[in-house]
């Protein structure tokens, strides 16, 4: 990615491939406030790496051979936005309610485009009920793109022999305007006895000059380059985007059992995101977990699948025990009903240093040889063992304080989540798993010897039961301990079996910190060990770097509320300021709130710009639509309409990589194209017609650019 994208840059970390799950390298990014009508956001997306399907990525990025992805061209760099004028209300940027009414068909319908079969009709040779069979993976209605590629397939196997089932896979998209809109590996077509070179160049000469999609293609080696033409593009592509609003770019079809016969139903995921810890405080170390997994949420919601949000709450252990006994020495009720959650933090601090301190003096009296026997057994460290083991039998009392310390967590879990337009389906938690559970699973790991006693505890030694590597990496696991206390690895194994009862899903994404990456190793291979090998193959480990540097019980953690307030308040007076433009690459507030670069703040601006742009051109729905799109011919009109007809295509690919980086670098291009077209293609002041089409145009990037944000979980706003 452009270095322009350093600004976002908070900490890098990486993680090694696993062979159960995907594992990602995640550097944290904040997009800051990228939506400022709350000043409220850190998107936390960049730059995950998928290996296990990094070759289909791979595919989908393609052009000349290169898998990186190009910079963006220098004749598109973001201008300096050095005049902004802020309407601020309240010390926060506030969106009016949009007039600007996107069409929302149903997304699950597949709809009959007329744009699509219009131009269909026009070429002659495509017939799009034929297609639908000979193409089964094309989806022209909803990806107008794919009109292209069967029409570049039908006339290329005309011209080289070549069944159209071969070519029409490998035709692929550029993310370089430069590079052409796609672009055919003459190797990929596996043609015997003759040099791709030389194929390619003949293939070129042989295309019809007259062709009505493309133009001639272009012959750069053994690869072909082909560049639509500008007057179809446009008129379709404007269109469709018109008449989809909000659903262009979706792909509802990838969500269904059965494509061709949607009555099926649809496919489940289930997304276990966020996670934080009850009686603890948000930090920002649960904010990368939030925003990745409302991602995914957001991307399988609008590829058609069935997505259920899981928040499976660390609400189970010997802290609770912990807290308990704190409370119980100096907690003070009124506090803890005007701020439960800032209360309870502070009493758990305060223990675990005194927790610390005891075990500090025990420690050093054993050194000095003396009976320590009677220290450790009322250590405040076994006073929490025994009150959690209360609770494990059901004490009714200790359960009743537990209850009430994780209603008042949630309650204000769900405040902060409002914040972030995350929401959940579900509040689950270790503590949900039920005793009865854990013991079949126990019994099920006894019977198939996975399981074993050491001492009077459970484990299971992996390196008896996997061979090589793989199995020494695993280790040895704890199960149970001593006193019967069942770990987090029986209850997880427990929990994964009991969610694919009731929900019986397709698939399962963990979005959890590269910490875990072993523990859910771990639990993979045990359900794979227990036989429900069918279930451990549908989950997946979405793996991300720790943030480095707090602590709860040390009480240096940076807590989420603190840092909105913090973003909000600096949005503020760096919009009053408008200072220099930042370049440094360390993360801080300057940098996060720049508007200058590829930032949030200009992405924001980006959109704002355009419905300013749509404002002042005071022209109706019905003007709009009447638009002649022949009038648009200048090069930057083309351009623009190129980058939105890739908006399907991106999408595609996001489904492929799973980084939200494939959208933030689409859209960083796109809003480059749009700015540099701003002084050639004037709106306001054109003459009527011309002033239609061009708003027609510039209202179709406005429907992009808010349904890409949106994919992100942002609230693009409409005034700066």
């Amino acid at each position: 990615m452009s270095s322009h994208v350093a600004p976002f840059l908070l900490a890098a970390s990486s993680s090694s491939s696993a062979p159960v799950a995907a594992s990602f390298r995640y550097p944290f990014i904040t997009l800051g406030p990228l939506f400022l009508r709350t000043a409220s956001r850190l998107a936390l997306v960049r730059n995950w790496q998928l290996h296990p399907c990094k070759k289909s990525a791979i595919q989908g990025l393609r052009h000349f051979g290169s898998t990186n992805s190009a910079p963006p061209n220098s004749s598109a760099a973001p201008p300096f936005i050095n005049n902004v004028k802020v309407r601020v209300t309240n010390r926060i940027l506030k969106a009016p309610t949009s007039r600007l009414i996107h069409t929302t068909p149903d997304a699950f319908a597949m709809a009959e485009t007329g744009a699509i079969d219009t131009l269909a009709s026009q070429v002659g040779s495509i017939s799009l009920s034929d297609a639908a069979v000979t193409y089964p993976k094309a989806h022209p209605h909803t990806n107008p793109l794919d009109l292209w590629r069967i029409h570049i397939a039908d006339t290329l196997s005309k011209i080289s022999g070549v069944e159209k089932s071969i070519i029409f896979p490998v035709i692929a998209w550029t993310q370089s305007l430069d590079k052409g809109d796609f672009i055919i590996a003459v190797p990929a077509l596996r043609i015997k006895g003759a040099k791709p070179d030389a194929l390619a160049a003949e293939w070129a000469d042989k295309w019809p000059e007259d062709d009505p999609l493309v133009k001639k293609p272009e012959p750069s080696k053994s690869f072909l380059s082909f560049y639509i033409k500008g007057t179809p593009a446009t008129q379709a592509v404007l269109k469709v985007i018109r008449e989809q609003g909000a659903d262009y770019g979706k792909a509802a079809f990838d969500g269904l059992r059965d494509p061709q016969d949607p009555s099926k139903g649809r496919k489940k995921i289930i997304v276990e995101f966020s996670s934080p810890n009850v009686a603890k405080p948000f930090h920002a170390g649960h904010l990368r977990s939030t925003i990745i997994g409302g991602f995914l949420s957001n991307l399988y919601e609008a590829a058609g699948w069935d997505v259920k949000r899981i928040n499976y709450l660390g609400d189970w252990g010997k802290q609770y025990g912990l807290l308990a006994l704190a409370y119980e020495k100096y907690g003070d009720d009124a506090e803890l009903k005007r701020d439960p959650i800032d209360h309870l933090f502070k009493l758990y601090v305060r223990i675990n240093a005194e927790m610390s301190a005891e075990k500090e003096n025990i420690e050093a009296e054993k050194k000095e040889g003396k009976d320590v026997a009677e220290l450790e057994a009322t250590s405040l460290d076994e006073q929490a063992r025994r009150y959690f083991k209360m609770m494990v039998d059901g004490d009714e009392a200790a359960l009743s304080q537990w209850r009430h310390f994780r209603d008042l967590s949630i309650d204000k879990y769900k405040q902060t989540y409002a914040r972030l337009n995350i929401r959940f389906d579900e509040y689950s938690g270790e503590s949900q798993v039920t005793e009865e559970a854990m013991a079949k699973t126990g019994g099920e790991m006894t019977e198939r010897g996975i399981s074993e006693n050491d001492n009077g505890s459970v484990l299971v030694d992996f390196t008896k039961h996997v061979n090589g590597k793989e199995g020494k990496q695993l280790g040895k696991a704890v199960l149970r301990k001593r006193d019967g206390t069942a770990l987090y690895l029986t209850r997880d194994v427990s929990e994964l079996k009991g969610r694919h009862e009731k929900y019986s899903f397709d698939r399962m994404l963990y979005v959890v910190a590269s910490q875990q990456e072993l523990h859910l190793k771990q639990l993979f291979k045990i359900t794979e060990l227990l036989g429900y090998e069918d279930i451990r193959k549908k989950c997946q480990h979405i793996s991300f770097g720790m943030v480095l540097g707090m602590s709860t019980r040390k009480g240096t953690v940076k807590f989420l509320n603190d840092i909105l307030r913090d973003v909000g308040d600096h949005m503020h007076e760096v919009m009053k300021r408008n200072e220099d433009k930042i370049n440094n690459y360390n993360f801080n507030m300057e940098a996060m709130t720049s508007f200058e670069g590829d930032t949030g703040p200009y992405l924001q601006y980006a959109h704002a710009r355009l419905c300013s742009i749509r404002r002042r051109a005071d022209l109706t729905d019905a003007e709009i639509a009447s638009a002649d799109l022949s009038l648009l011919t200048e090069e930057h009109a083309i351009n623009v309409v190129r980058y939105l007809s890739q908006w399907p295509d991106v999408f595609q690919n996001t489904l492929k990589t799973l980084e939200p980086t494939t959208v933030l670098t689409y859209l960083f291009r796109m809003t480059h194209v749009i700015s540099s077209s701003y002084d050639h293609l004037q709106v306001v002041g054109s003459e009527p017609e011309l002033k239609k089409a061009r708003m027609a145009l510039y209202d179709a990037a406005r429907i992009v650019l808010h349904n890409a944000m949106s994919l992100l979980g942002l609230s693009p706003v409409e005034r700066m």
